[in-house]
């Protein structure tokens, strides 16, 4: 009997045995989220969850939700009515760490200096585990919003007797990030959101302007650009989204053209408006100026570009050098001739540049340029500047022609080129 027992159990230990190692059936949901599923993971389902998504596409989202329920509890309202919240205002003041711009006058100098409430602007802060943002008391709501970013303009961007302009980009850059911070956390849409935004790239623009020869510890060219590639994208969302019309949107159409010089994505984008946006003259000039930079026509690039605004001016900027370049390699080639002479008058007028800034990027690519004003052009000699031998500051001069004062570029960041006088 004990016999019996003992076969009984150990059929029944080999059962379980088996058992064990027959794999359970995997449903394909479970698939999707083990480990080993991950490589095969399409690119989509990876940018799923929220941690993941370019700010771009989660403001995107948030808009449309916002707007399929513009009363959800997940929108906070903020109640601040100050450019600043009272309780960041005092723990920055005992912290010591308020900006020059924002102190009391007369406190300056002081050990502790004071905070001025109409001045203090609140600064970007990086969202933090346990840090609660959206707190109504810390938000400022849209129209205070519009008014800050008017101040940072009037009071503080345009100002006169600035000494170091990369000091006012540093504290009105921050604070604009501040402004679109809050923006986000509220969902902000409407003319409020379009103003501000407007207002953000026209500064932004600038700035790429400005401070394009600024050492990179004072300024850097990418981390402006992004946050004005994403202040552009936003404001061509809600053009697109917001029941219009949009007094503005052929100027900014034209600048994310202009700015994207040679972008297939923002050349099809452009393509896409409607037919009466898209044969505007604003927007027409730049698919023109645009045609002509992938046809690699730098003559006619830099003829229509003279007929840009100063602001456009400014988008176009970052793209001049390659095209005058181009019109020198052209030029080097096709009259590569000891005895042919090329008037440096007339090659300064299709530069964009007056006479001796036109000979000294001659001088730079290694072309003759005779004391009579005349330049050879030798496809031989001809080379690329060496790197810092040539400051762009130097050829400002047909951005800057368009504007006189800083007076006047307050009225173009808010109102955008409104005169004929800046076309």
């Amino acid at each position: 009997m004990s016999l019996n027992v003992l076969i009984m159990e150990s059929c029944d230990r080999r059962l379980t045995m088996s058992n064990r190692s027959v794999p359970l059936p995997i449903s394909y949901s479970q698939k999707r989220t083990s480990a080993a599923g991950r490589g095969w993971r399409p690119t989509q389902e990876r940018w799923s969850s929220r941690e993941h998504q370019p700010e771009w596409s989660v403001r995107k989202e948030e808009m449309s939700r916002k707007q399929a329920d513009p009363e959800s509890p997940g929108s906070p309202r903020g109640t601040c009515q100050s450019m600043c919240p009272n309780r960041e205002l005092q723990e920055r003041e005992s912290q010591n760490r308020l900006h020059r711009f924002e102190t009391l006058a007369g406190t300056e100098k002081g050990r502790r200096p004071r905070a001025d409430p109409q001045r203090t602007v609140k600064e970007y802060s990086r969202p933090a585990a346990g840090k609660d943002s959206t707190r109504p008391s810390d938000l400022r709501p849209p129209a205070v919003l519009l008014k800050t970013v008017c101040y940072l303009i009037d009071d503080i961007a345009t100002m006169p007797g600035q000494t170091s302009w990369h000091e006012v980009y540093d504290f009105v850059f921050d604070r604009l990030r501040s402004v679109r911070q809050d923006m986000i956390i509220q969902r902000t849409t409407g003319p409020d959101c379009l103003a501000i935004l407007e207002r953000t790239v026209r500064l932004l623009v600038y700035a790429s302007f400005r401070l394009c020869e600024e050492p990179l510890r004072l300024y850097d060219p990418r981390i402006n650009d992004t946050h004005l590639q994403e202040s552009l994208s936003w404001l061509l969302q809600c053009y697109a989204t917001e029941p219009g019309p949009h007094g503005n949107q052929e100027e900014f159409q034209a600048l994310s053209l202009l700015y994207n010089l040679g972008s297939s994505r923002v050349l099809q984008h452009t393509l896409e408006l409607p037919k009466q946006l898209r044969s505007s003259p604003t927007v027409a000039l730049a698919l023109s100026i645009n045609r002509a930079f992938l046809e690699r026509n730098p003559v006619r690039l830099l003829r229509l570009a003279q007929r840009l605004s100063f602001l456009q001016s400014c988008a176009l900027h970052r793209h001049m050098a390659a095209a005058r370049h181009d019109l020198l390699l052209l030029y080097s080639h096709g009259l590569s001739s000891r005895n042919c002479r090329f008037p440096l008058p007339r090659l300064a007028e299709l530069l964009g540049l007056d006479v001796g800034l036109a000979g000294q990027l001659c001088r730079a690519h290694h072309l003759e340029v005779h004391q009579d004003g005349q330049v050879v052009f030798s496809k031989t000699r001809f080379t690329k500047p060496e790197p810092g031998r040539l400051r762009c500051t130097a050829r400002h001069d047909m951005v800057d022609g368009k504007r006189s004062d800083l007076a006047k570029l307050g009225s173009i960041i808010h109102d955008g080129p409104v005169n004929k006088e800046f076309t």
